[in-house]
């Protein structure tokens, strides 16, 4: 085959077709200009204009998250690639497979400090999973698929490209994918059988046993989600998920207790305190889970699945390490579970049922309810019984309203769930929902925010008119940054320090002015109303302005340094003073 001859900007275009890319998110500026000429010139790739460069990131991880594909995104050098880095860091931490190409000075110029040059291999090394600055031609092509195997491959994660201007100007040759393995880069994705059948017989003598899973399961696929409902359901055990698992296990299913961690549900964090063996699937020991680590789960053994060996033993130690792919490690699990006709301990399981129902009966996420005020959990309520039976997904912002949806909007799939976890990125949402309308137009898709984080990113607004995007932005507006203030009132003696969101815009007026629906709710009556119009507009963006309880804080929380079985349930326990549970504990 005759050797393909391209400038290195047809080459980026090429590449991303062949990488089967449908959709770019960026923004233009003097360095990529030959990428964005090569742009014009075709038909196949559709590119998507931000606002902000941070944006654009975030709408390739919503875009990402909601499909399982590679987002991809085109910025500018300078000050184009360091507005890019919060989202990077907010993919890496989250395991986002993303593609980041950035326009450099030409290579002669480099190390010059000329015009919006920027050390952004540098400056990106500590935010990706892997960079590259191509400064030959012919190393371009086999450089963006090894970005594309790298990100997906894995625990997924960002990967930069830095391309000079004039590497995108040359003429280089072109190589097709199947022609390019990585050298080195080889994941585990199938685990040692040994450790599975030791995983096994663990679980088969569980007498308290509980599945943590995380978005690992998530990543790894559909078949992994699948496989990790039947196993459940085989075995009969409790389940428990991170804020990045949710959806992986159906939460309509007898079997799940809800979220855990800081704001989990009681049932779910003190049966992680009490287990005798818990099966970690996928998630990574994140503080916000594990809370005091010398008190973390300390009757248990410890099995880990996750397919970076980096993450085992890393926060807590395990008696059974696996690596491996999920989706792989439950089939094998499955596959011996059934040929060695293992059964769980029913005795013992029914005693941990029945002991699990007790704390299911605090009524965990039960709140005050009132005529007078809207409660934000209320209006989540009504939002879920809006959107029951219709296709949708969930974006959030992060602060209490986050923590809200994540209790509230219960999942009955992965990738459906958006959100900031490891990295907490005020100004996530909207352009996540962005992200995940383009891929999925007839979908509704909905940003729960706060007054205080959409601000962050209101500007793409103007993206989601220009694309006919019709996301829902729905504000619980407390007028606070609501969980500032929640740690502010209980950790420090009710000091607001700047926590309060003094001149605060009219968002229907703002929403009005980007040519985007806008519309309000005062009173608890007026809730059900405004959902139901915002859901029946589909030919523009909507804005909804929820004005709720500027004072309701978000519980059950486990006060920061303390386990799972110092759980605050309401106002009237005291951080100062959490105490166990009484009466609750095992023997």
């Amino acid at each position: 085959m005759p050797e393909q001859k391209l400038t290195g900007a047809q080459i980026v275009i090429k590449a991303l077709k062949d990488q089967g890319v449908d959709i770019i998110f960026g923004y233009p500026g003097g360095a990529v200009l030959p990428i964005y000429d090569a742009l014009f010139q075709q038909n196949d790739l559709r590119h998507i204009l931000v606002r902000h460069e941070q944006a654009a990131v975030h709408a390739a991880e919503g875009y990402a998250r909601s499909t399982g594909k590679v987002g991809v995104v085109l910025v500018t050098s300078g000050p184009g690639a360091t507005n890019a880095v919060t989202g990077l860091l907010d993919a890496l931490c989250d395991s986002i497979p993303i593609v980041c190409l950035c326009g450099q000075v030409p290579t002669h110029l480099i190390g010059n400090d000329a015009f919006q040059e920027a050390d952004t291999t540098g400056i990106t090394r500590p935010c990706t999973k892997h960079n590259y600055l191509v400064k030959d031609v012919n190393n371009l092509a086999r450089t963006l698929h090894e970005a594309f195997y790298v990100a997906r491959s894995g625990r997924p994660g960002p990967v930069v490209v830095d391309l000079p201007k004039d590497v995108q100007f040359a003429d280089g040759t072109y190589v097709p994918p199947v022609e390019v393995k990585h050298k080195t880069y080889r994941p585990q994705v199938k685990p040692d059988i040994a450790r599975i059948e030791e995983a096994v017989e663990l679980i088969a003598q569980a007498k308290r046993p509980i599945f943590y899973t995380g978005g690992g399961v998530v990543n790894s696929g559909p078949i992994a989600a699948k496989l990790l409902t039947q196993f459940v359901k085989m075995t009969g055990f409790p389940i428990t998920s991170t804020l990045m698992g949710l959806g992986a296990y159906p939460a309509s299913e007898p079997h799940w207790l809800g979220m855990l961690g800081m704001h989990g549900t009681y049932e779910a964090n003190l049966a992680m305190y009490h287990c005798d063996v818990m099966i970690n699937i996928g998630a990574r020991f994140d503080d916000r889970v594990t809370g005091k680590l010398s008190e973390f789960a300390p009757g248990s053994k410890k099995i880990h699945i996750d397919i970076d060996p980096s993450s085992i033993n890393k926060n807590v130690a395990v008696d059974v390490p696996i690596v491996g792919d999920c989706a792989h490690a439950l089939e094998d699990m499955i596959r011996i579970w059934k040929a060695r006709q293992k059964r769980a301990d029913q005795g013992a399981l029914a005693d941990w049922w029945n002991q699990i129902r007790k704390w299911q009966a605090r009524n965990c996420l039960n709140y005050s309810r009132t005529e007078s005020v809207i409660k934000p959990q209320y209006a989540l309520e009504r939002l879920r019984e809006s959107l029951r039976g219709k296709d949708f997904y969930i974006a959030t912002e992060v602060g209490q309203h986050q923590m809200w949806a994540a209790q509230f909007l219960p999942f009955e799939a992965p990738n459906r769930w958006l959100t900031s976890g490891g990295l907490g990125t005020m100004g996530y949402g909207l352009p996540a929902a962005i992200g995940a309308q383009i891929a999925h137009p007839e979908a509704i898709c909905v940003d729960v925010a706060g007054e205080a984080s959409i601000l962050m990113n209101i500007q793409e607004l103007g993206t989601a008119v220009q694309f006919r995007a019709p996301v829902k932005v729905f504000i619980l507006n407390n007028q606070y940054m609501g969980m500032v203030r929640q740690w502010q009132e209980l950790l420090h003696g009710s000091r607001y320090s700047q926590s309060y969101s003094e001149a605060l815009p009219d968002f229907v007026k703002l929403a009005e002015s980007w040519h985007c629906a806008g519309l309000r709710a005062t009173k608890v009556g007026e809730v059900d109303d405004v959902i139901a119009e915002m859901l029946s507009i589909n030919d523009r963006p909507v804005v909804v302005d929820i004005a709720v309880d500027p004072k309701e804080n978000c519980f059950p929380m486990i006060p920061g340094g303390k386990a799972h079985n110092h759980i605050l349930l309401g106002p009237e326990d005291n951080v100062s003073e959490a105490t166990p549970e009484d009466g609750m504990v095992l023997v």
